[in-house]
């Protein structure tokens, strides 16, 4: 089990994404290096003071890369450490370095949180190393002993659940929009089943009335041209992408056609309002569904948890080469993220950037919740 337990640390890569510094790391190292200066100016028992203030001012500013370089900040702040612990026992002198130096508490935290697991290992046995020789060369105690060491490698635990809990997270997510691309495929089969199964129905036609009735084979041919045409930008839309069962189904998705039945089901409160404009007649099936899906889960969200809402507006409005679904409510002004224990809104991001389209949703100014997603005509897919 410890073997185990040891590979999969070994095999643990970097934390993705870790972030640069930012206007707090320059505050934080500001006020640690005047701390270090002053307490180097005005304290009277600090031994080998040039060394002591040079080894504190090039620790805190090795913090402004704690988190790009973990291990490398690590090993050179708890192995300067570790000679000065040495050259205290091998001296006899008195305990070495400035009160500023307890920032090192930081570099744990940022080790286990940022590294990966061969660097967690080896910062880790720095730091242990530092901490064993700090408490031989000024041992005060079992108790004070105990609560040093637990002091400084809290902060490890508390990267290592950090950790943790992100990564659950971001694992969460990646399912979230693998379901949506996975409905996304799904609905776009079935759209092309149901272009297929038209283009079959028209060629049959075709082929009883070719010999009696020429122009209605001709008319079959120009509609199986234009719904293979359509197929097949549904198709390239679809590549890649797969889908767990094999049943198809032959009946459309729905669609725009269908948000007036949509704001029926809701029922009389908060009312729904649907406005269309435009022309919507050429949409592409996997646009239309996606606004149907887009605005059914922005509905939903709206119900559960806008409170005292009254009234949801759905804006369906065609251009030339996109459609903009806006939907708001006049429920109560809040800051707090609708649907921040569930993923509705990282589906439907994750729906309209497949299709090649934008989407944002917050809090209005005044009043209530927006969704505000743009799709172009015909679907593009990434």
């Amino acid at each position: 089990m410890v073997r185990n337990a040891l590979r999969s640390l070994l095999a643990e890569p970097r934390a993705p994404d870790p972030p640069r510094r930012v206007w707090r790391d320059w505050v934080l190292v500001a006020g640690l290096l005047t701390a270090v200066v002053l307490e180097g100016v005005l304290r009277e028992d600090v031994v080998w003071r040039p060394v002591a203030l040079v080894l504190a001012v090039a620790t805190v500013c090795a913090l402004l890369w704690r988190r790009t370089h973990p291990l490398a900040v690590v090993a050179a702040a708890f192995g300067a450490l570790i000679v000065v612990n040495i050259g205290t026992l091998i001296s006899g002198d008195a305990t070495f370095g400035l009160y500023s130096m307890i920032c090192v508490v930081l570099l744990p935290y940022s080790l286990v949180r940022w590294g990966s697991g061969r660097e967690i290992l080896i910062g880790l046995a720095f730091i242990l190393v530092a901490l064993v020789l700090g408490l031989i060369s000024d041992f005060t105690g079992y108790g004070e002993a105990a609560a040093g060491s637990m002091f400084l490698l809290f902060p490890a635990a508390v990267g290592a659940a950090v950790r943790y809990w992100w990564s659950a997270r971001v694992r969460e997510l990646d399912q979230v929009r693998l379901r949506e691309r996975e409905q996304l495929a799904r609905e776009l089969h079935d759209t092309v089943a149901h272009h297929v199964s038209a283009i079959v129905i028209r060629a049959q036609a075709g082929r009883a009335v070719a010999a009696t009735r020429p122009e209605a084979a001709v008319d079959a041919l120009a509609i199986i041209e234009a719904e293979g045409t359509r197929t097949l930008a549904e198709m390239r839309t679809m590549v890649g992408v797969l889908r767990d069962d094999g049943t198809a189904a032959l009946a459309p998705q729905p669609g725009v056609a269908d948000l007036e039945r949509l704001a029926r089901s809701v029922g009389e409160r908060p009312r729904v309002e649907v406005e269309v404009s435009g022309d919507l007649d050429d949409l592409g099936p996997a646009v239309g569904a996606a606004i149907y899906r887009i605005a059914q889960e922005s509905i939903t969200n709206a119900v559960r948890h806008a409170r005292q809402a009254t009234r949801i507006d759905v804006r369906l409005t065609s251009y030339d080469d996109s459609v903009r679904l806006t939907v708001r409510d006049d429920g109560e002004a809040t800051s707090a993220p609708r649907n921040s224990f569930g993923y509705g809104l990282v589906g439907m991001t994750e729906r309209a950037t497949l299709l090649g389209g934008t989407f944002a949703a917050g809090p209005d100014a005044d009043r209530g919740w927006s969704v505000d997603v743009v799709l172009p005509r015909t679907a593009v897919g990434r």
